[in-house]
């Protein structure tokens, strides 16, 4: 089954624009996998170290675009369309069905793309697939970073998900559009990218699985939660706190000003930074 639209709707124009976005150089790949072909933006030196980059829902794997420039100079970078979500991986062969099929389907995904192992950052829903895969692969995965994860280390505040009911009902671009300028309140958002995400919310077909929340002590790799100051997902500070009793060898950040919706696109120079020193810099966990 594909999520997938058709080639002339909306969706596709948008999807077609963002692309434009990224930098000159992108490749497109679709990745067969036991549960269908996964679409994949893959940008910088091919000698770079590997960094695999997961989106939240409806956002597709090209939200990543104002990231790519800085992330790509020094990592090879493979932005994913995620299974059973709007975009360009499709929904075929293997019924996707639970937490234990996501991970099948990166194991498959990451032997497509010939990764051994990677670094992996996700955003959002894209966050709680990576730090589950994370548990449950660790010997894949060399560094985690988590971007205002939702359901890793705390649930969604009851008046944000009041919020987003609508858009889930009934789902329309107004409505879709309505929630974000809600959650990112202040803070500007690329019209290219709102659009794309607004017309996500209504494709048929979506089928985003909701697992359990990971068990966050047995992650062995390094991590990075980088949290949104104002996202109205979850209370930030509380959520650090709750991340630096859960991990504590890693590294949790407040990034000033952000929201959850506005990660990780919106004044990216931060964010960029914080990615791009975690995963260089010389860490020895249990020292």
């Amino acid at each position: 089954m594909s999520v997938q639209p058709a080639p002339s709707s909306a969706f596709d124009r948008a999807y077609g624009q963002l692309r434009a976005r990224w930098p000159e150089s992108t490749e497109e790949r679709d990745v067969e996998t036991p549960y269908g072909p996964t679409r994949v933006h893959i940008h910088g030196p091919a000698d770079g170290s590997p960094l695999v980059l997961l989106p939240g829902g409806s956002a597709t794997g090209l939200v990543w675009f104002a990231n790519a420039p800085a992330l790509g100079r020094r990592h090879r970078l493979y932005a994913v369309d995620l299974l059973g979500d709007a975009g360009r991986t499709e929904r075929r062969g293997t019924p996707l069905k639970g937490a234990d099929d996501l991970t099948a389907w990166l194991d498959a995904l990451l032997d497509g793309l010939g990764l051994t192992r990677t670094h992996l950052c996700g955003h959002s829903y894209g966050a709680w697939l990576a730090a589950t895969y994370a548990v449950r692969a660790p010997q894949r995965v060399d560094r985690l970073a988590l971007v205002d994860p939702t359901r890793v280390f705390a649930g969604f505040r009851p008046g944000y998900l009041l919020r987003a009911l609508p858009s889930l009902i009934r789902p329309s671009e107004a409505r879709a559009r309505a929630f974000l300028s809600w959650e990112t309140a202040g803070v500007h958002l690329d019209e290219t990218w709102q659009h794309l995400y607004a017309l996500a919310t209504t494709v048929p077909g979506r089928k985003l699985i909701a697992g359990r929340r990971p068990r966050t002590a047995e992650l062995a790799m390094p991590v990075l939660v980088l949290l949104a100051e104002n996202s109205r997902a979850h209370r930030a500070a509380q959520v650090a706190d709750k991340a630096r009793r859960a991990l504590p060898q890693g590294e949790v950040t407040v990034l000033p000003g952000a929201t959850h919706h506005s990660l990780p696109l919106a004044g990216p120079d931060e964010l960029n930074g914080q990615l791009t020193r975690f995963l260089a810099e010389i860490i020895q966990l249990g020292q």
